[in-house]
């Protein structure tokens, strides 16, 4: 296959750059909060350049569309469900099934990161792209709870946790100076297989029955990560072994900060995707036709806010980005209490959709500048993400637990508003520590 010719021989062309980049020769600086204050050897030029490069962002996409894609398609499983499979079921019950999705994904991160650090980039990828089809395959034939909590909870949340750290993990081996744009076409993935999984399940369930949309889905699947496998290639390999933790980085105050403001963003950012579709059904805003499309608007709307924040965190600073985009999406989660009509609702999605683009996918590129040795940043992130999985999981069956005692949505909104707008509170923190670290270190 002449495309994997290329990607060895380029491979081959850029083995002194790799081994420059694993000696840590530009790591130095690596602490500044822009990625371009990190140094740079004009001897690496093909950093941020070449086809093999950008082949890696395009197997990241898809890896992103299907992991965080599919959990992002959950809000359309869980209103199908309490209207059909599970009817009767509490809201908070049927939750536990796609906030365990997320939580393995993230958790399964402890595992994932080291394993991608010890070069076992292709096992991870291969078991995920067998694993995420088979899980939405047993969905498909699934008709009681504790069937989908195996087969959609657990099956799909660990298929989907051997794509997702992987998919991040990469692309600092090729790029540098472009590295939050990289990272941004990347996560765009998540946003538009949260538009299409929604549109696709909704549109098929009613002309087919749902067990063929699911494993529509999971064909679908199957076809795109079988396009990662064939073009995604580790740029170095390891000369060690790595830990499975390192728990050293928890001696590092602005460490522990960036996981516990992720930890709380998460407890309430997912209960707006999880619960605006059934409070749009529910209160009467809008129909359960029009409400099945609020999901896709609201992923439509992250995929420029993934894009555009990381294009422009390469030139502020990761940190500079995701501090903003904290707080206005926490600001949009107070507003969602007062919006009681059709353009409201659907102008919030949309809204609610950018500005957590940002807050989604520059944890890892905030992450990656915050270590000193990239070649330890895998198991960095699987560490940061075991912590915000707690969120995850916990998270919206909080939220469903507070509707099923009030029988209102307020007391959802209000969890959700909290829980972000004190995780920007920590990131302006975080921000305002470096600050003065970096001044301390320049005098």
């Amino acid at each position: 296959m002449r495309v994997n010719t290329d990607i060895e021989e380029q491979m081959v062309a850029d083995s002194q750059a790799a081994n420059k980049l694993q000696n840590g020769s530009e790591q130095s600086s690596d602490f500044s909060d822009s990625s371009s204050g990190e140094k740079r050897s004009e001897e690496e030029p093909t950093f941020d350049t070449g086809l093999s490069t950008w082949l890696q962002v395009l197997g990241s996409f898809f890896l992103f569309f299907n992991s965080w894609g599919v959990i992002n398609t959950w809000g359309a499983f869980q209103t199908y469900y309490e209207q059909n499979v599970l009817t009767g079921m509490p809201s908070d019950s049927i939750a536990w099934i796609g906030s365990l999705q997320s939580f393995l994904l993230m958790l399964f991160g402890v595992v994932t990161g080291p394993l991608f650090d010890a070069g076992y980039f292709r096992g991870l990828i291969s078991f995920g792209t067998i694993g995420l089809p088979f899980g939405l395959m047993m969905t498909s034939i699934s008709s009681k709870f504790w069937h989908l909590i195996l087969a959609q909870g657990v099956v799909i949340g660990l298929s989907a946790g051997c794509l997702f750290v992987p998919s991040v993990a990469i692309l600092p081996q090729y790029f540098r100076k472009r590295r939050g744009l990289a990272n941004g076409l990347a996560a765009s993935g998540s946003s538009i297989g949260g538009v299409v999984y929604p549109i696709m399940f909704n549109q098929l369930q009613q002309k087919v029955g749902f067990p063929w949309a699911t494993r529509a889905i999971g064909f679908l699947c199957f076809g795109t990560c079988c396009i990662s496998c064939c073009i995604m290639r580790m740029r170095f390999q390891p000369k060690e072994k790595r830990k499975l933790l390192q728990l050293s980085a928890y001696k590092e105050p602005q460490f522990v900060m960036f996981s516990v403001a992720l930890f709380l963003g998460f407890l309430g950012f997912y209960n707006f995707l999880f619960y605006v579709q059934s409070y749009a059904i529910q209160t009467g805003i809008v129909d359960s036709n029009l409400g099945f499309y609020l999901l896709a608007m609201l992923n439509a709307g992250s995929t420029f806010g993934r894009v555009f924040p990381n294009f422009v965190a390469d030139h502020t600073g990761p940190l500079n980005i995701l501090t903003p985009a904290a707080t206005a999406t926490a600001i949009l989660a107070f507003v969602w209490i007062g919006v009681h009509n059709v353009p409201g609702i659907i102008i919030l999605a949309i809204l609610y959709g950018l500005t957590s683009g940002g807050f989604v996918s520059l944890p890892p590129v905030v992450m990656a500048s915050m270590t000193k040795d990239i070649r330890d940043l895998g198991t960095r992130l699987g560490m940061v993400f075991s912590t915000t999985s707690i969120g995850l999981l916990i998270g919206t069956p909080i939220g469903g637990a507070i509707l099923d005692r009030t029988h209102d949505y307020l007391g959802v909104q209000l969890f959700t508003a909290c829980s972000l707008i004190t995780a920007a509170a920590i990131f302006a923190a975080l921000r305002l520590s470096r600050t003065g670290f970096n001044l301390a270190v320049k005098t």
